[in-house]
């Protein structure tokens, strides 16, 4: 992480281009299927630099962790949202919809990210605040499908991330406040590639629909280490590490890539290269039968625990989106046929998730001593 510090500090913002140097990690998609976690980088980022001359790289860092914390904390959010798109979807004026899609509607920059994304699955993070802020405030397009649209095309399509940072954008996360992308924020720090015109000049208020109630982290069931073990490792994080798990007697190691408990086709194929990885690690560190398997499936789980005499199968916890749905829905099939589906959650996420309770800053001021614990990072 040798760039971390001022480096990041003074590049982040800077889009200078598809295949062009920049200041960013291009870690998102490796953070986001877990391959390396959020307590290695900054682990590494604090030995080399220190919190105070990486603050901003940490804050960025840690932004992740508070979207899916906040979610966690709010889940009533997600099918809400799901439900609204799908009701967007039926009013939206769909020659504009399909227009902002495939980059034609004449805005400068714009049209050119649309491209950028469809293309490789990748939009740098000042940019994709542009484009959401122009869909919905020139374009007046409902927040909903820009939401929709990136997780579809996104290598790193992440349900918390996105949904939470559209709203954000649409003023919908921080009640009021809105923000507006402007031609000069956009030329000046694109190094002067774009200088769209006709953007508005103010946002317009979103009514908000959602009125769900926080809730609190829940609770998890202690597995039994005394008893063999299937672990169940699904793309929401692919990093089964040894410390959580080395306690457990796993005799057998399944591994979930169900194409559709993805988004886009770029992130299924990245995925898919993931799992490849994956196994490579599991096959080195457990020493038992791997098993890839298509489909997150309660027939195939409850054969494969009968076959190796198993009453436990253990998982990592799925944040918010998919995997965690189709999971409880194989876990309540498991639990009927007398086979425990108990999830696993890392230490980091129980620390941090349950103070994603407001605002970044507020999530921020309480988690920072727990970061600078000694035991905390290692």
């Amino acid at each position: 992480m040798p760039y971390a510090a001022q480096d990041y500090a003074q590049g982040r913002n800077r889009d200078r281009g598809p295949e062009q140097p920049a200041a960013v990690s291009k870690l998102s998609p490796y953070i986001r299927y877990r391959m390396i976690s959020e307590k290695e980088i900054l682990a590494q980022v604090f030995a080399v630099h220190g919190p105070e001359a990486a603050q901003k790289f940490i804050e960025e860092i840690l932004w992740r962790t508070y979207w899916k914390g906040w979610l966690e904390l709010h889940p009533s959010l997600w099918e809400f949202y799901l439900d609204e798109r799908d009701s967007d979807k039926q009013f939206v004026d769909c020659k504009i919809l399909q227009q902002a899609e495939t980059g034609q509607t004449g805005i400068e920059g714009f049209d050119d990210w649309a491209i950028e994304l469809t293309t490789t699955g990748y939009l740098h993070n000042h940019a994709r605040m542009w484009f959401a802020s122009i869909w919905i405030f020139t374009l007046q397009l409902p927040w909903t499908l820009g939401a929709d649209f990136f997780l579809r095309h996104l290598v790193d399509a992440d349900v918390a991330s996105n949904t939470l940072s559209w709203r954000w954008v649409a003023g919908l996360h921080t009640r009021g406040k809105s923000y507006l992308a402007t031609a000069d924020n956009i030329f000046r720090h694109t190094g002067g590639r774009f200088n769209p015109k006709g953007l508005v000049s103010s946002t317009i208020k979103i009514n908000d629909r959602w009125y769900g109630n926080q809730v609190r982290l829940s609770d998890l069931t202690q597995p039994n280490a005394s008893l063999p073990t299937i672990l169940l490792v699904h793309h929401d994080d692919l990093n089964p590490e040894p410390k959580l798990f080395n306690n457990y007697n796993i005799v057998l190691v399944i591994l979930i890539n169900e194409e559709e408990l993805s988004w886009g086709e770029k992130a299924r194929l990245f995925i898919k290269g993931a799992i490849n990885d994956t196994k490579l690690r599991i096959d080195d560190h457990y020493k038992c039968p791997v098993f890839l398997e298509d489909k997150l499936d309660a027939t195939n789980l409850l054969e494969a625990a009968r076959s190796t005499g198993v009453s436990q199968i253990i998982t990592q916890v799925a944040p918010i989106g998919p995997i965690a749905t189709k999971l409880a829905l194989v876990g309540s099939i498991l639990t009927q046929n007398d086979i425990d589906l108990i999830k696993v959650r890392r230490k980091w996420d129980d620390c941090l998730w349950p103070h994603a309770k407001t605002s970044f800053f507020k999530f921020k001021e309480h988690i920072s001593p727990i970061l600078l614990e000694d035991s905390f990072l290692k």
